[in-house]
């Protein structure tokens, strides 16, 4: 018997050393695996850092034989979907692959190609720099040659064509990146730069309609050499409605502007360029009174970008540097980014024919919408393009998004208000850095209606998507009931006590508030459905920059008295959405908090009326876009309550929401409420199948 179990406790042991054994065998496999991948990454990560720490006067040279390959013309046809593969780009992140530096020389002449810049050294840093950096040209989606095009004034094409068809992964052009971004660049017509640039992406300067590859080409500021790193002048001295201070102007419009300045020497600072100033240049008023350029930019208002020989100059990014508000005019400029930059809310755009009569469009804009446009166009410059690192950082998220535009539904729009003080953080441009609760929260303001309020807490108790309940209690005078007294549910309750009985407290950014949405919701609003709830939700959803919700209305111009007018009729339209039963992102509670025009909120406090038009407002400002109402229903009264109980019950309280209206438009110096025959139904849930089929069923009616 103690044989029998000395045999046992012996296997048992051989086993326990063979596991281990196989399991040692099966790491030293994995780690020599990774070790080998990983040292071939290392391997890469040397060389090519190597390269990019060299100093730029000890670059190897590459002979460029006559014979050598040559880059083939531009494609003007190239897509997103024909000209990139994509397959090389992964599932989350771009990677990016800079070539070792070197110099192409010509083999018979000797003469370069081009030779580098500091600033094109500069970018190949912050490219290496960044985290979509990778050693590893086989695992890199996009390409940047160490061939300085910034500028084609310093560049030989012939050999340029023989440098970029020599590139060892050129393929075409296909996943490669060329910058062209330096002042004397002009991208006009059927070409951007005067090279055979094939399938390849240009990262241009002063891109006009004609040369924009849409969706393909990206379209960025010229470079001044100017503006020092971070450069942003604040100047509380503006001297001048408008500052004309371009170099090559049209020749045409030059003669305009001298028109101009003459009839209005008070209002407009012209100024005439000293001979061969190129990017030096210095500037003297007609008058003769000097003015160093470009801090001159900092006494005007207004500075006027116009049509110029060369599109490629850097006027544009030293306004924003010296916080004057650009004021474009010229008809087919493509603006930096913008697709995803709306230069609506930090500069002025008019036609070229418009010219003549710039200074009266100018006069009418109203101080707060000017102080908007300054604000817009520092926030833009500091948080994009103050220094060259910072403007390749931007480029690279922007092809980030590109790419992966599933990825990134929330960079869509990239103007933002306040980041400095991390409020207000834009949903449209703004990556989710916080991990937010998903469902929403229903912000309730209630005074003392406390049986219609339970009423409501058990209605929403029932929706899926609800995260939890916030009561705003505006009552001083009275306290809110206790927690213990709540309806009983499965989802959190809290209670506000607010200090002052305000309309504008539905709307603070309460940090008891977990969620990105919020359902704003009158404690007398219990005639929803949990699936007319969950629907909003689900729309919103889609749509996160909008006020999407149940109760609409329409603004409507009344010809005979020359004022918008508040209408409630039932039309086709709608223009606004009331925000007792509306959802919204949090990124708006802080907009109107802390950036809504104070006395907006002072006209809705003191009449205790038209703080969902003011919200509207607020969003249609912003975002130029209507709200969308969801489902058919159209009556939202409550069932329990009479009617001397209600606000809306006042008498006056139509003819102020018209007042509101019309201040709000002049307060904002423009009407931004759009108006759409648009509703976001559910699918089938009109149509005859069984409510089994259908997600949405129980829809309230008319």
């Amino acid at each position: 018997m103690l044989n029998k179990l000395t045999s046992m406790r012996i296997e048992g042991q051989h086993n326990v050393y063979n596991a281990i054994l196989s399991i040692a065998l099966v790491l030293s496999v994995v780690y020599l695996y990774n070790f080998f991948n990983h040292s071939d990454d290392v391997k890469y990560y040397k060389r090519n850092f190597n390269m990019i720490s060299l100093n730029l006067n000890n670059i190897d040279e590459l002979l460029l034989r006559e014979n050598a390959d040559t880059a083939r013309g531009r494609n003007a046809n190239c897509t997103i979907w024909t000209c990139v593969n994509i397959y090389r780009c992964g599932q989350d992140r771009i990677k990016v692959f800079v070539y070792p530096l070197q110099e192409y020389v010509d083999a018979n002449s000797g003469e370069g190609a081009v030779h580098l810049t500091n600033e094109f050294y500069q970018i190949l840093n912050a490219i290496v720099k960044s985290p979509y950096y990778t050693p590893n040209p086989n695992k890199a989606c996009l390409f940047v040659p160490s061939i300085d095009l910034l500028n084609q004034n310093n560049i030989r094409p012939a050999l340029v064509n023989k440098a970029l068809g020599s590139l060892e992964y050129w393929s075409d052009g296909q996943n490669h990146l060329l910058f062209n971004m330096l002042p004397g660049t002009h991208p006009s017509y059927n070409r951007v730069i005067d090279i055979n640039t094939d399938q390849a992406i240009i990262l241009g300067g002063g891109f006009d309609s004609w040369a924009y590859r849409v969706g393909f080409d990206v379209s960025i500021p010229v470079w001044s050499s100017l503006l020092r790193k971070g450069a942003m002048v604040k100047s509380n001295n503006e001297e001048y409605l408008l500052i004309v201070a371009q170099l090559n102007i049209f020749p045409k419009h030059l003669w305009i502007l001298q028109n101009i300045s003459e009839e209005h020497p008070k209002e407009i600072l012209f100024l005439k360029q000293c001979e061969n100033s190129s990017l030096t240049r210095c500037a003297v008023h007609i008058k003769r009174n000097p003015f160093q350029y470009p801090k001159v930019l900092g006494k005007g208002t207004f500075c006027l970008l116009g049509r110029s020989l060369r599109l490629g100059q850097p006027d544009l990014l030293e306004m924003l540097a010296y916080n004057c508000i650009p004021v474009i005019a010229v008809d087919n400029y493509v603006l930096p980014f913008e697709d995803v930059i709306d230069w609506r809310l930090a500069s002025i755009r008019i036609r070229e024919s418009e010219l003549p009569s710039v200074v009266d469009k100018l006069k009418v804009i109203s101080a707060h919408r000017k102080e908007e446009l300054k604000n817009q166009g520092r926030l833009l410059y500091n948080k994009y393009f103050r220094s060259l690192e910072a403007l390749t950082l931007t480029i690279l998220e922007y092809l980030q998004c590109r790419i992966f535009p599933h990825n990134n539904r929330d960079k869509r729009h990239w103007n933002f208000l306040d980041s400095s003080s991390g409020r207000g953080m834009n949903p449209l441009f703004l990556s989710r850095v916080v991990n937010r609760a998903e469902g929403f929260t229903a912000v309730i303001l209630t005074y003392d209606r406390v049986d219609s309020l339970f009423l409501l807490i058990e209605k929403l108790s029932l929706v899926s998507s609800l995260h939890s309940i916030l009561i705003v209690w505006n009552n001083q005078q009275k306290a809110p009931p206790l927690l213990s007294a709540l309806p009983v549910i499965s989802r959190s309750i809290k209670i506000v006590h607010t200090r002052d009985n305000r309309l504008s407290n539905r709307f603070f950014p309460y940090k008891e508030i977990q969620t990105e949405a919020l359902l704003t919701i009158d404690d007398d609003i219990n005639m929803l459905t949990a699936d007319e709830v969950d629907f909003g939700y689900e729309v919103w959803r889609e749509f996160p920059d909008r006020i999407v919700g149940f109760p609409s209305r329409l603004h409507v111009w009344n010809n005979f008295t020359s004022h918008w007018r508040y209408e409630s009729e039932w039309t086709n339209q709608i223009s606004m959405v009331l925000t007792g039963a509306a959802f919204l992102h949090k990124y708006w509670s802080y907009m109107y908090t802390y950036r809504m025009p104070p006395i907006i909120k002072q006209i809705v406090d003191s009449r205790m009326n038209c703080e969902d038009i003011a919200m509207n407002f607020l969003v249609a400002n912003v975002t130029n876009k209507p709200p969308i109402k969801v489902t058919p229903r159209k009556k939202f009264k409550c069932p329990e309550c009479i009617n001397n109980e209600m606000l809306s019950a006042d008498l006056n309280h139509m003819r102020e929401r018209s007042y509101c209206i019309n201040e709000f438009t002049q307060i904002y110096g423009r009407m931004p409420l759009r108006a759409v025959e648009f509703r976001a139904d559910p699918v089938l849930f009109k149509d005859n199948f069984p409510e089994k089929l259908k997600r949405f069923s129980d829809m309230g009616t008319l």
